[in-house]
């Protein structure tokens, strides 16, 4: 089969040797730094030379200016500006995966999903390297690729999709994300896999002693096309010979074998690292939205976050209450899990503060011991909510939220009024009403701190929850 290429590549050249030379702009992705010779074959047969600069996928959309040709791994961050080219021709493509450690394969399961990873990143059970999705195209993808598992929408991101609680988890186990992650990644004993395109993980093997194994979440993968993009309409028929070049046979099959990125001409052979199934392709967002959204969670993450539980053990609680109170933390799994660097405070109260416990996770034991805090027996009589809310307040420490769950009326301690004459716009607080707890009084905390209440009646206590812990 290479042979026959060769031979087909010498009959391209023959043919197009008498072209006169010209030479092109091109603003390319950083990973296409491996076509040199590729492009060196083609400044050959068709006396074009492609001049190219690289940059991330995400700053290059930012501005094609000064370039008479894009190739980018996607034209998707140029549609959401309205700046695409309107002449685009994909040239070959490439999955966003995952590339993990032959002694981790095992803890994120056979053919894990995007949520699976996520789950072992929040208990410090896989860490990994990734693109900076500022900057990389591939950082990105693997940002969409978990939120829109956790949206379960089964459509494409929409911003109210996006949440803040649900990326945590996932980014928790991040050990770096840089413009150049493969070659950190060499760099580095202490991570256990690498986020990357299927494409940057294959060429990466070739160097290492112990190969990645390449894992395909089930749950769906962001394919990266490669469309190189006429720029300057001027430049319409060199264009042309250019894909020409490229999308025949001899050259898909260069390509293929010299980067490991799947060819778009399906005549081509392709190695069997080439042939894994895919699955399904998720959507692109489509709504500029989305992707500040994603950007804004991912800048928030790491550690340092706290989140605080102010919570109702008056007797009025027993029974039913209680019950589904602690069926919410028990349940706090996947992406929802409280996560590795998180600081969790537990304030349990009737009349008075009852116990106040904080724990910062690390590992498994931690969560354990949250559960063992929400599993007291110890209900009293009377609810002083503005008393033990004021408490939770003052153990707030850098970026909170804090969680208020009552099902009662205020009948210790101060008032609602006496609460708010002092300023609560610093700590957002979203109460969880249930039972018989005042609507209008629980409303007035929420709005003046800017936080929001969600009615327990109206959704699961486990489902509220999950919509209120994370990020403003």
């Amino acid at each position: 089969m290479r042979v026959l290429a060769a031979v087909l590549l010498l009959l391209l050249t023959a043919c197009t040797s008498s072209t006169p030379p010209v030479r092109l702009k091109v603003l390319a992705s950083t990973e296409l730094a491996d076509l040199g010779p590729v492009l060196a074959e083609l400044k050959k047969a068709t006396g074009v030379e492609l001049a190219v600069e690289h940059r991330g996928t995400v700053e290059a959309s930012r501005s094609l200016d000064g370039f008479d040709l894009a190739w980018l791994s996607t034209n998707r961050f140029l549609r959401l500006r309205g700046a695409e080219p309107e002449l685009a021709a994909s040239i070959m493509t490439s999955p966003v995966v995952l590339g993990v450690k032959r002694g981790k394969r095992a803890v994120l399961g056979e053919r894990p999903t995007w949520a699976d990873v996520a789950d072992r990143a929040a208990l410090g059970q896989f860490r990994y390297g990734m693109a900076d999705p500022r900057v990389s195209g591939g950082g990105m993808a693997a940002l969409i690729g978990v939120a829109t598992a956790a949206a379960g929408t089964g459509a494409p991101l929409r911003p109210e999709d996006v949440s803040c609680d649900r990326l945590q988890g996932f980014l928790s186990g991040r050990a770096f994300d840089v413009p150049d992650p493969v070659a950190e990644f060499a760099r580095r004993s202490d991570v256990d896999g690498l986020v990357a395109h299927e494409s940057e993980l294959l060429s990466l093997n070739a160097s290492l002693p112990e190969p990645l194994e390449i894992v395909y979440p089930r749950d769906g993968i962001v394919l990266s096309d490669y469309p190189l993009m006429l720029v300057k309409p001027e430049h319409r028929a060199v264009y042309d010979r250019v894909v020409e070049w490229l999308r025949a046979p001899a050259a898909q099959q260069m390509i293929a074998d010299r980067t490991w990125r799947r060819p778009v001409e399906p005549s081509v052979q392709r190695n069997e690292k080439l042939r894994a199934d895919l699955g399904t392709a998720l959507y692109f967002p489509d709504r500029p939205e989305v992707i500040d959204r994603l950007l804004l969670f991912h800048d928030r993450a790491g550690e340092g976050r706290q989140v605080v539980f102010v919570l109702d053990y008056s007797t009025s609680m027993r029974g039913p209450r209680l019950a589904g109170l602690r069926e919410a933390f028990a349940s706090l799994n996947g992406f929802d899990r409280f996560y590795v660097g998180e600081t969790v405070t537990i304030v349990r109260f009737a009349g008075t503060v009852l116990e106040e416990r904080s724990i910062t996770v690390r590992g498994r034991e931690d969560l354990d011991a949250l559960l063992a805090v929400v599993a007291s027996e110890d209900l009293r009589d009377n609810t002083a909510i503005w008393a033990a809310l004021e408490r939770g307040l003052q153990l707030a420490r850098g970026e909170t939220a804090v969680v208020l769950m009552t099902d009662g009326e205020n009948n210790a301690g101060p008032s609602v009024d006496e609460f708010l004459r002092v300023g609560r716009g610093e700590v957002p607080v979203f109460p969880i009403r249930f039972g018989e707890a005042s609507t209008a009084e629980l409303d007035r905390v929420a709005q003046a701190s800017g936080g929001r209440l969600v009615e327990a009646g109206a959704k699961s206590l486990l489902e509220a929850v999950r919509e209120i812990r994370g990020c403003r």
